[in-house]
């Protein structure tokens, strides 16, 4: 508690926060973290401008390649299906199966 106080006495204290901003570590973390938010920024709007362009790209090649994807997936379930092991004959267990 008397750790806290003196602490937040020492950084509430214009003199000591002025000679701590011109130090050289306090101002390498600064230009680290200026560096870091630039970079970020730089990449998102990378990034948004790369999705702005696929999203204004033609409609009709996301179109084709949705129609492209069902059919592919229709056709490999229906394959899937096809080849699936059946049960022998007379294994069927229901109302049919009793003689």
């Amino acid at each position: 508690m008397v750790l806290r106080r003196l602490l937040a006495a020492l950084l509430h204290s214009p003199q000591l926060v002025e000679r701590l901003s011109e130090s050289r570590p306090i101002r390498r973390a600064a230009q680290l973290t200026a560096f870091a938010l630039l970079q970020a920024q730089l990449r998102g709007q990378d990034a948004a401008r790369r999705l702005r362009a696929l999203a204004a790209g033609p409609a009709a090649s996301l179109g084709r390649r949705a129609a492209r994807f069902r059919d592919t997936f229709t056709r490999e379930l229906r394959r899937g299906l096809q080849e699936r092991p059946r049960p022998p004959p007379g294994s069927q267990k229901g109302p049919e199966a009793n003689p």
